[in-house]
């Protein structure tokens, strides 16, 4: 095993609560900073923050919902698309 017994039953405790402003502001924040340091991973990043988005406020559940179970597969397959057709072979 890679932790021992010991490791694995050590208890977490969170040591604040975040609040929701804090969970919406964080993928609007993180894309820009990535955007303007690493403009080529901005596609793929862009991704993981607007579901992060969708998800955290509440607004369109259902969408949400689509998102997380069937509409995946399909991004992730245009994603590595999108990312594949940008590399470039030397």
């Amino acid at each position: 095993a890679l932790t021992s017994e010991k490791e694995r039953k050590i208890r977490m405790v969170q040591l604040r609560t975040v609040s929701k402003r804090e969970k919406i502001l964080f993928p609007v924040v993180l894309l820009l900073l990535v955007a303007l340091l690493l403009p080529d991973a901005a596609p793929l990043l862009g991704m993981f923050c607007f579901g992060n988005l969708m998800r955290e406020s509440g607004v369109v559940e259902r969408l949400s919902d689509t998102v997380q179970n069937g509409l995946i597969n399909i991004v992730t397959i245009f994603l590595g698309l999108s990312v594949g057709a940008k590399l470039v072979a030397d």
